[in-house]
């Protein structure tokens, strides 16, 4: 039985998609949502769903009976690293033996402008193996669908303003790693290995411009601002104090070179090539 955390958000959902369409029986996936009505779906499918939340330690123990991988998806809320913990906790508790979490690939996370933020990652690896368990890691890099969250909705009309200089990313299309995440949860083979899910392939935030250049037959510009202009720009939008931290903090990284690992290990285990960042651009801005 395996149990997938986050199964109504993108990627849980998706690798639950995955999982069905290669074969693996829904009645031995678990999903954990949060509420009887986010589940519906997925309990139309033949999923059993099971109610719970990260801070709900009781919830986390009878969702976890019976479950012998766990899809570890990880959260976004500030106190994210005890909501891990306490996941594993009851996953320690009712004798899982295998974990599977989504972590971020990063060259350095010291170095990192959000090290706050990232470092939670890094800690829950190290919390799964400290009590014991098998695990796999998958350390997912930024994902193309995302994009839009940097260059704004209509990138194409109003160009790139961002100031990430000459800084790289192997940007990888979320299909991707839900499809190779099912792949990791139905097979035997990926215990107690790390692996770094990126496209394989470094674009440059100019790289971008110039690919929706080509697919929008529109002339898309990179501007590199500096840092307080575009620190302005986020403000005048109305964004609230965290999310600028927040974006300031990706955007440094992505400029000192955080995000540049080049690997094989997603195509490796699709047995094909990653999606190229232009199909995936011309789908995510429906070019």
């Amino acid at each position: 039985m395996i149990l997938i955390t986050g199964a109504t958000g993108h990627l849980g959902s998706t690798t639950i998609d995955f999982l069905i369409q290669k074969g693996f029986p829904p009645n031995k996936i678990s999903a954990l949502v949060r509420t009887v009505e986010k589940g519906k779906t997925l309990k139309e499918k033949g999923i059993d769903v099971k109610i719970g939340h990260y801070n709900d330690t009781d919830s986390l123990s009878k969702a976890l009976k019976g479950v012998d991988k766990l899809l570890l998806i990880s959260g976004l809320e500030q106190d994210r690293l005890q909501q891990h913990k306490n996941v594993i906790d009851a996953a320690k508790e009712n004798g899982v033996k295998h974990i599977i979490y989504t972590g971020v690939a990063l060259t350095d996370v010291t170095r990192s402008a959000i090290k706050f933020f990232l470092d939670d990652h890094f800690l829950t690896e190290d919390y799964i193996k400290n009590n014991g368990f098998k695990y796999t890691l998958l350390r997912n890099s930024l994902y193309s669908d995302a994009l839009p969250m940097f260059t704004g909705e209509k990138t194409v009309e109003t160009g790139i303003f961002l100031p990430t200089g000459i800084g790289k990313v192997p940007f990888v299309y979320r299909k991707d790693l839900a499809e190779a995440t099912a792949l990791v949860l139905s097979q035997e083979g990926h215990e107690n290995k790390t692996y770094n899910f990126t496209s394989g392939q470094l674009y440059s935030f100019k790289d971008v411009a110039r690919i929706l250049t080509e697919l929008s037959g529109k002339e898309v510009v990179y501007n590199d601002v500096n840092i307080a202009e575009f620190q302005n720009m986020l403000k005048e939008l109305g964004l609230p104090e965290e999310a600028i931290v927040m974006t300031l903090g990706f955007t440094a990284d992505f400029k000192n070179h955080l995000y540049e690992i080049e690997s094989n290990d997603l195509e490796t285990i699709l047995e094909r090539k990653p999606t190229a960042l232009k199909p995936a651009l011309k789908a995510i801005y429906k070019l």
